[in-house]
C-alpha cells in the first residue's frame, strides 16, 4: 500500500473514530476528534510540494476541514446559530475515504478556511533572510499587499467537565518579553499539548491576538483550559507555547520562538519560562536560548480538583 493511500485510510479511521465517539454522547473525546483531524487536513491543503493530491482534491480536503469544524462548534455551543449536525457530517465519510477518485459536487456549500501559509521548519529563515537582503538593497514595492486572512479571533476551548479526584489545570498566559515586542504584528501563541516523541495528545489552542504592548512585553492575559485532566497527562509529556507574528512583506505567518513547560512544573501559581529559538523542537532535543536577556514567558497556574 502507498504513503497517499495509507493517510488516506488514517484519516478515515480518524473521522469513523470521531463520529462515533459523537453518535455515543462522548463530546469532549468527539471535539478532539474533529479538531485534530481537521488540522490534519489543513496542513495537506497547505502544503506547496506535495504531489500526492491535485488541486481540486485539496479544495474538497479543506471543505471537509471547514465541515468538521463547524460541528465541532456545534457541540461546543449550544446556541449556535450554525448548527451542523452529525447526520450531515456522516455524509462526508465516503468523500474521505474515496478521496483520490472522488469527482462529484460537495454537498454541501462551504469554502475551506482561509488559512496563512504554514511553513515548515527552515523555510521561515530561508525568507527571512530574503527579506533582509531585500531591504539592504533598497528593494519593495509601494503596491498594497493582497487581502490576507482577518486577525485570528483564537480558537480556545472551554474547561473539562470536571471528574471525582482528578485534577485539571487551566493556565493564564499573562505576557512574553521581546526585545521588538512593539515591532510584532497580529502576535499570538498557539499552545499544543505533546507527548516524548512530539506527537499532539490534545487538541491544539490559538489565542486570540493580543492587542496590548508595553516596552518590551505583549501582554495576553487569557486562560488557557488544557484538554486532559492532569493525571490522565502520559509521562514525559510537555506544554508548549509557539509566538506567532505576521510578516505583511512575505505575506505569512511565522514563528519567532517558543517556550515549553514540563509535567514536573505544574503547580498553582506564577511561573516564568525562557524562550528557546526556532524551528520549535518538539522533542527537546537540541535547544537553543533565544537571548541571554532577561526575557521570558510569564505564565499564571490554577489547579481544579473535584474531591
Amino acid at each position: 500500500m502507498s504513503d497517499v493511500h495509507k493517510t488516506v485510510q488514517k484519516w478515515h479511521a480518524s473521522f469513523k473514530k470521531a463520529t462515533d465517539f459523537d453518535s455515543w454522547g462522548q463530546l469532549v473525546e468527539a471535539i478532539d476528534e474533529y479538531q485534530i483531524l481537521a488540522r490534519q487536513l489543513q496542513k495537506e491543503v497547505q502544503a506547496t510540494n506535495s504531489p500526492d493530491f491535485t488541486e481540486e482534491q485539496k479544495k474538497t480536503l479543506g471543505k471537509i476541514a471547514t465541515c468538521l469544524e463547524m460541528r465541532s462548534t456545534s457541540l461546543q455551543c449550544t446556541q449556535s446559530k450554525e448548527e451542523f449536525k452529525l447526520e450531515e457530517l456522516k455524509k462526508l465519510e465516503t468523500i474521505i475515504k474515496n478521496i483520490l477518485t472522488y469527482n462529484k459536487e460537495f454537498p454541501f456549500d462551504v469554502q475551506p478556511v482561509p488559512l496563512r501559509k504554514i511553513l515548515a521548519p527552515g523555510e521561515e529563515e530561508n525568507l527571512e533572510l530574503e527579506e533582509e537582503e531585500d531591504a539592504a538593497a533598497g528593494a519593495g514595492s509601494t503596491e498594497a499587499f493582497p487581502p490576507r486572512a482577518p486577525a485570528s479571533k483564537g480558537t480556545l476551548l472551554p474547561r473539562l467537565p470536571s471528574e471525582p479526584g482528578m485534577t485539571l489545570l487551566t493556565i493564564k498566559i499573562e505576557k512574553i518579553g521581546l526585545k521588538d515586542a512593539g515591532q510584532c504584528i497580529d502576535p499570538y501563541m498557539t499552545i499544543s499539548v505533546k507527548d516524548v516523541n512530539g506527537v499532539d495528545v490534545n487538541p491544539v489552542q490559538d489565542t486570540p491576538v493580543a492587542t496590548r504592548k508595553e516596552d518590551t512585553y505583549i501582554h495576553f492575559s487569557v486562560d488557557i483550559e488544557i484538554q486532559r485532566h492532569v493525571e490522565k497527562l502520559p509521562k514525559g509529556a510537555a506544554i508548549f507555547f509557539e509566538f506567532k507574528h505576521y510578516k505583511p512583506k512575505k505575506r505569512f505567518t511565522s514563528t519567532k520562538c517558543f517556550a515549553f513547560m514540563e509535567l514536573d512544573e505544574i503547580k498553582a501559581g506564577p511561573i516564568v519560562i525562557e524562550l528557546y529559538k526556532k524551528p520549535t523542537d518538539f522533542k527537546r532535543k537540541k535547544l537553543q536560548l533565544l537571548t541571554k536577556k532577561p526575557l521570558y514567558l510569564h505564565l499564571q497556574q490554577t489547579l481544579h480538583k473535584d474531591s
